[in-house]
Protein backbone atom coordinates (compact mmCIF):
# COMPACT_ATOMS: atom_id res chain seq x y z
CA UNK A 1 0.00 0.00 0.00
CA UNK A 2 1.12 3.47 -0.68
CA UNK A 3 0.11 6.15 1.57
CA UNK A 4 1.57 9.87 1.15
CA UNK A 5 1.11 11.94 4.58
CA UNK A 6 1.15 15.53 4.62
CA UNK A 7 2.53 16.69 7.93
CA UNK A 8 0.99 19.40 9.78
CA UNK A 9 3.01 22.61 11.16
CA UNK A 10 2.95 21.00 14.20
CA UNK A 11 5.09 18.20 13.28
CA UNK A 12 8.11 20.94 12.39
CA UNK A 13 7.80 23.19 15.35
CA UNK A 14 7.64 22.55 19.28
CA UNK A 15 4.68 22.29 21.07
CA UNK A 16 3.86 26.05 21.61
CA UNK A 17 5.00 27.06 18.08
CA UNK A 18 8.56 28.12 18.44
CA UNK A 19 10.98 27.45 14.97
CA UNK A 20 14.43 27.95 16.67
CA UNK A 21 16.77 24.83 15.00
CA UNK A 22 16.35 22.89 17.72
CA UNK A 23 12.87 22.87 18.03
CA UNK A 24 12.86 21.46 14.62
CA UNK A 25 15.09 19.21 15.30
CA UNK A 26 13.51 17.79 17.89
CA UNK A 27 9.71 17.90 16.22
CA UNK A 28 11.13 16.35 12.89
CA UNK A 29 12.80 12.90 14.86
CA UNK A 30 9.31 13.02 16.79
CA UNK A 31 7.30 12.78 13.79
CA UNK A 32 9.51 10.02 12.04
CA UNK A 33 9.40 7.73 14.94
CA UNK A 34 5.48 7.97 13.56
CA UNK A 35 6.42 7.38 10.21
CA UNK A 36 9.15 4.59 10.62
CA UNK A 37 6.69 2.21 12.32
CA UNK A 38 4.74 2.45 9.57
CA UNK A 39 7.43 1.95 7.16
CA UNK A 40 8.49 -0.37 9.29
CA UNK A 41 5.62 -2.56 8.83
CA UNK A 42 6.09 -2.63 4.98
CA UNK A 43 3.79 0.72 4.19
CA UNK A 44 5.21 2.48 0.87
CA UNK A 45 5.27 5.95 2.24
CA UNK A 46 5.58 9.53 0.58
CA UNK A 47 6.04 12.68 2.42
CA UNK A 48 5.00 16.13 2.30
CA UNK A 49 5.08 19.09 4.93
CA UNK A 50 4.17 22.12 5.93
CA UNK A 51 6.73 25.15 5.92
CA UNK A 52 5.16 28.15 7.44
CA UNK A 53 7.35 28.80 10.08
CA UNK A 54 10.51 28.66 8.60
CA UNK A 55 9.18 30.91 5.45
CA UNK A 56 8.08 33.07 7.88
CA UNK A 57 11.67 33.12 9.36
CA UNK A 58 13.17 33.86 5.87
CA UNK A 59 10.90 36.55 5.41
CA UNK A 60 12.18 38.38 8.82
CA UNK A 61 15.85 37.92 7.66
CA UNK A 62 14.57 39.79 4.40
CA UNK A 63 13.11 42.57 6.29
CA UNK A 64 15.78 42.91 8.51
CA UNK A 65 18.25 43.10 5.26
CA UNK A 66 16.57 45.02 3.16
CA UNK A 67 18.23 48.17 3.17
CA UNK A 68 21.77 45.82 2.46
CA UNK A 69 20.56 42.94 0.22
CA UNK A 70 17.32 42.55 -1.92
CA UNK A 71 14.66 40.50 -0.71
CA UNK A 72 14.71 36.78 -1.10
CA UNK A 73 11.28 36.19 -3.52
CA UNK A 74 8.85 33.60 -2.52
CA UNK A 75 9.71 30.96 -4.54
CA UNK A 76 13.15 31.07 -3.56
CA UNK A 77 12.13 30.73 0.02
CA UNK A 78 9.87 27.56 -0.76
CA UNK A 79 13.42 26.12 -2.37
CA UNK A 80 15.67 26.83 0.35
CA UNK A 81 12.74 25.43 3.09
CA UNK A 82 12.75 22.15 0.99
CA UNK A 83 15.98 21.77 1.65
CA UNK A 84 16.44 22.52 5.14
CA UNK A 85 13.29 20.54 5.97
CA UNK A 86 14.21 17.66 3.69
CA UNK A 87 17.65 17.65 5.95
CA UNK A 88 15.85 17.38 8.93
CA UNK A 89 13.75 14.44 8.14
CA UNK A 90 16.89 12.52 6.06
CA UNK A 91 18.46 12.56 9.38
CA UNK A 92 15.63 11.49 11.66
CA UNK A 93 14.41 8.89 9.43
CA UNK A 94 16.94 7.42 8.54
CA UNK A 95 18.05 7.26 12.02
CA UNK A 96 14.65 5.96 13.19
CA UNK A 97 14.71 2.88 10.67
CA UNK A 98 18.18 2.29 11.69
CA UNK A 99 16.98 1.47 15.03
CA UNK A 100 14.44 -0.50 13.77
CA UNK A 101 16.82 -2.30 11.77
CA UNK A 102 15.38 -1.53 8.27
CA UNK A 103 17.88 -1.10 6.07
CA UNK A 104 15.63 -0.71 3.26
CA UNK A 105 12.82 2.52 2.16
CA UNK A 106 15.68 4.92 2.78
CA UNK A 107 15.11 8.68 2.78
CA UNK A 108 15.22 10.81 -0.25
CA UNK A 109 14.37 14.22 -0.98
CA UNK A 110 13.01 15.84 -4.18
CA UNK A 111 13.23 19.77 -4.25
CA UNK A 112 10.11 20.12 -6.54
CA UNK A 113 7.96 22.93 -8.17
CA UNK A 114 3.92 22.78 -8.40
CA UNK A 115 2.49 24.30 -11.63
CA UNK A 116 0.07 26.80 -10.90
CA UNK A 117 -2.02 29.16 -14.08
CA UNK A 118 -0.47 32.66 -14.51
CA UNK A 119 -4.41 33.64 -14.70
CA UNK A 120 -5.13 32.18 -11.78
CA UNK A 121 -8.23 34.55 -10.12
CA UNK A 122 -6.04 34.64 -6.84
CA UNK A 123 -2.90 36.68 -8.54
CA UNK A 124 -5.13 39.00 -9.46
CA UNK A 125 -6.84 39.25 -5.72
CA UNK A 126 -3.97 38.51 -3.36
CA UNK A 127 -6.23 37.11 -0.12
CA UNK A 128 -3.19 35.56 2.09
CA UNK A 129 -1.64 37.42 4.83
CA UNK A 130 2.42 36.03 5.38
CA UNK A 131 4.70 37.13 7.71
CA UNK A 132 4.82 39.47 10.78
CA UNK A 133 2.95 42.59 11.50
CA UNK A 134 5.25 45.36 10.69
CA UNK A 135 5.05 49.54 11.49
CA UNK A 136 4.08 51.76 7.91
CA UNK A 137 7.77 52.65 7.77
CA UNK A 138 9.70 49.81 7.69
CA UNK A 139 6.57 48.34 5.31
CA UNK A 140 7.44 50.65 2.92
CA UNK A 141 11.00 49.60 2.35
CA UNK A 142 9.31 46.34 1.31
CA UNK A 143 6.95 47.67 -1.00
CA UNK A 144 9.82 49.57 -2.42
CA UNK A 145 11.37 46.21 -3.82
CA UNK A 146 7.51 45.76 -5.08
CA UNK A 147 5.78 43.32 -2.37
CA UNK A 148 2.48 44.10 -1.79
CA UNK A 149 1.46 44.79 1.77
CA UNK A 150 -1.90 46.38 3.79
CA UNK A 151 -2.55 48.37 6.24
CA UNK A 152 -4.33 46.42 8.61
CA UNK A 153 -5.37 48.69 11.33
CA UNK A 154 -3.84 49.05 14.72
CA UNK A 155 -1.46 45.94 14.65
CA UNK A 156 0.43 47.44 11.79
CA UNK A 157 0.77 46.23 8.17
CA UNK A 158 0.99 42.93 6.62
CA UNK A 159 2.40 41.14 3.67
CA UNK A 160 -0.43 40.01 1.11
CA UNK A 161 0.37 37.80 -1.06
CA UNK A 162 -1.51 35.21 -3.82
CA UNK A 163 -2.37 31.43 -3.20
CA UNK A 164 -2.79 30.07 -6.24
CA UNK A 165 -4.68 26.41 -7.15
CA UNK A 166 -2.18 23.70 -7.31
CA UNK A 167 -2.53 22.28 -10.47
CA UNK A 168 0.59 19.72 -10.99
CA UNK A 169 3.52 18.29 -9.71
CA UNK A 170 5.71 18.88 -11.82
CA UNK A 171 8.62 16.50 -10.02
CA UNK A 172 6.07 14.00 -9.60
CA UNK A 173 7.95 11.60 -12.40
CA UNK A 174 11.05 11.57 -9.69
CA UNK A 175 9.56 10.96 -6.90
CA UNK A 176 7.44 8.02 -8.70
CA UNK A 177 10.67 6.56 -9.46
CA UNK A 178 12.16 6.76 -6.10
CA UNK A 179 9.06 5.57 -4.55
CA UNK A 180 9.14 2.45 -7.10
CA UNK A 181 12.83 1.84 -6.23
CA UNK A 182 11.79 1.69 -2.76
CA UNK A 183 12.71 4.99 -1.19
CA UNK A 184 10.70 6.78 1.16
CA UNK A 185 10.50 10.05 -0.46
CA UNK A 186 9.72 13.80 0.74
CA UNK A 187 8.29 15.98 -1.98
CA UNK A 188 6.52 19.02 -2.69
CA UNK A 189 7.39 20.56 0.68
CA UNK A 190 5.17 23.48 1.29
CA UNK A 191 3.25 22.75 -1.28
CA UNK A 192 6.09 22.80 -3.70
CA UNK A 193 8.06 25.84 -5.24
CA UNK A 194 5.03 27.75 -7.24
CA UNK A 195 6.19 28.00 -11.07
CA UNK A 196 3.86 29.32 -14.29
CA UNK A 197 4.42 28.13 -17.62
CA UNK A 198 5.04 31.31 -20.16
CA UNK A 199 3.54 31.23 -23.64
CA UNK A 200 7.09 30.14 -25.08
CA UNK A 201 7.25 26.88 -23.11
CA UNK A 202 9.30 28.77 -20.48
CA UNK A 203 8.73 27.81 -16.41
CA UNK A 204 9.37 30.78 -13.63
CA UNK A 205 8.86 30.98 -9.93
CA UNK A 206 6.07 33.43 -8.95
CA UNK A 207 5.67 35.34 -5.51
CA UNK A 208 3.01 33.06 -4.09
CA UNK A 209 2.25 30.56 -1.29
CA UNK A 210 0.16 27.37 -2.23
CA UNK A 211 -1.86 25.06 -0.02
CA UNK A 212 0.38 21.93 0.69
CA UNK A 213 -2.55 19.61 1.85
CA UNK A 214 -4.26 20.97 -1.80
CA UNK A 215 -1.03 19.99 -2.94
CA UNK A 216 -0.90 16.50 -1.43
CA UNK A 217 -3.83 15.86 -3.11
CA UNK A 218 -2.87 16.01 -6.52
CA UNK A 219 0.52 14.46 -5.80
CA UNK A 220 -1.57 11.54 -4.18
CA UNK A 221 -3.46 11.04 -7.32
CA UNK A 222 -0.48 11.77 -9.78
CA UNK A 223 1.36 8.97 -7.25
CA UNK A 224 -1.61 6.47 -7.60
CA UNK A 225 -1.35 6.91 -3.39
CA UNK A 226 -4.61 4.53 -1.58
CA UNK A 227 -3.92 6.71 1.01
CA UNK A 228 -4.14 10.68 1.44
CA UNK A 229 -3.51 10.94 5.04
CA UNK A 230 -3.38 14.54 6.97
CA UNK A 231 -1.51 14.53 10.10
CA UNK A 232 -3.06 17.15 12.33
CA UNK A 233 -2.59 18.19 15.79
CA UNK A 234 -6.17 17.08 16.48
CA UNK A 235 -7.47 13.39 16.59
CA UNK A 236 -10.09 13.82 14.12
CA UNK A 237 -12.05 16.23 12.19
CA UNK A 238 -15.00 18.39 14.45
CA UNK A 239 -17.96 19.99 14.28
CA UNK A 240 -18.95 22.31 16.66
CA UNK A 241 -15.17 23.03 17.41
CA UNK A 242 -15.01 25.24 20.50
CA UNK A 243 -17.91 24.62 21.62
CA UNK A 244 -19.61 21.81 24.10
CA UNK A 245 -21.31 20.48 21.01
CA UNK A 246 -18.09 19.48 19.47
CA UNK A 247 -18.37 16.22 18.00
CA UNK A 248 -15.38 14.18 15.95
CA UNK A 249 -16.19 12.81 12.94
CA UNK A 250 -15.09 9.17 12.12
CA UNK A 251 -16.33 7.40 8.51
CA UNK A 252 -18.25 10.49 6.03
CA UNK A 253 -18.90 10.03 2.33
CA UNK A 254 -17.73 13.25 0.67
CA UNK A 255 -21.01 14.61 -0.39
CA UNK A 256 -21.78 14.69 3.45
CA UNK A 257 -18.47 16.00 4.32
CA UNK A 258 -19.05 18.58 1.78
CA UNK A 259 -22.35 19.93 3.43
CA UNK A 260 -20.65 20.23 6.62
CA UNK A 261 -18.32 22.87 4.70
CA UNK A 262 -20.96 24.44 2.91
CA UNK A 263 -22.63 24.95 6.29
CA UNK A 264 -19.82 26.79 7.76
CA UNK A 265 -18.15 24.27 10.37
CA UNK A 266 -14.71 24.35 9.29
CA UNK A 267 -12.59 27.78 9.82
CA UNK A 268 -10.84 28.39 6.18
CA UNK A 269 -7.18 28.74 7.61
CA UNK A 270 -7.08 25.68 9.33
CA UNK A 271 -9.33 23.03 8.77
CA UNK A 272 -10.93 24.12 5.80
CA UNK A 273 -8.35 23.44 3.90
CA UNK A 274 -7.65 19.82 4.88
CA UNK A 275 -11.37 18.99 4.51
CA UNK A 276 -11.31 20.33 0.98
CA UNK A 277 -8.19 18.35 -0.18
CA UNK A 278 -9.59 14.98 1.60
CA UNK A 279 -12.50 15.67 -0.72
CA UNK A 280 -11.04 16.50 -3.67
CA UNK A 281 -8.59 12.82 -3.46
CA UNK A 282 -11.45 10.43 -1.83
CA UNK A 283 -13.89 12.27 -5.07
CA UNK A 284 -11.12 10.79 -7.19
CA UNK A 285 -11.69 7.12 -5.74
CA UNK A 286 -9.12 7.38 -2.95
CA UNK A 287 -9.06 7.02 0.40
CA UNK A 288 -8.75 10.55 2.64
CA UNK A 289 -7.64 10.23 6.59
CA UNK A 290 -7.55 13.55 8.72
CA UNK A 291 -5.91 12.48 12.33
CA UNK A 292 -3.26 13.26 14.94
CA UNK A 293 0.79 12.39 13.82
CA UNK A 294 0.23 9.89 16.80
CA UNK A 295 -2.68 7.87 15.69
CA UNK A 296 -1.92 7.64 12.08
CA UNK A 297 -1.12 3.80 12.27
CA UNK A 298 -5.07 3.75 14.23
CA UNK A 299 -6.07 5.87 11.48
CA UNK A 300 -5.01 3.47 8.57
CA UNK A 301 -6.40 0.21 10.20
CA UNK A 302 -9.37 2.14 10.53
CA UNK A 303 -10.00 2.70 14.27
CA UNK A 304 -9.11 6.09 14.56
CA UNK A 305 -9.70 9.84 12.72
CA UNK A 306 -12.02 11.11 10.13
CA UNK A 307 -12.00 8.55 6.75
CA UNK A 308 -13.00 10.13 4.05
CA UNK A 309 -14.64 8.43 1.04
CA UNK A 310 -16.24 9.03 -2.37
CA UNK A 311 -19.17 7.31 -1.78
CA UNK A 312 -22.13 8.15 -4.49
CA UNK A 313 -20.18 9.84 -7.35
CA UNK A 314 -23.82 11.43 -8.60
CA UNK A 315 -24.30 13.03 -5.30
CA UNK A 316 -21.10 15.47 -5.27
CA UNK A 317 -21.49 16.11 -9.13
CA UNK A 318 -21.50 19.72 -8.64
CA UNK A 319 -18.69 20.38 -6.60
Amino acid sequence: MRVLIALGGNAMTSPDGRARPEDQRAAVTLAMDEVADLVAAGVGVVLTHGNGPQVGNLLVKNEVAASVVPPVPLDWCGAQTQGTIGVLILNALESALARRGVSRARPAVVVSRTLVSADDPHFGAPSKPIGRYLPEAEAAALIAHGQHWRDLGERGWRRIVASPEPVECLDAAAARTLADAGFTVVCAGGGGVPVVRDPDGTLRGVEAVIDKDLTAAVLASQLDAEVLLIATDVPAVCTGWGTPDAREIGAITVPELRALADRGEFGSGSMGPKVEAACRFASTGGRAVITHLTTIEEALAGRAGTVVTRGEPEADADH
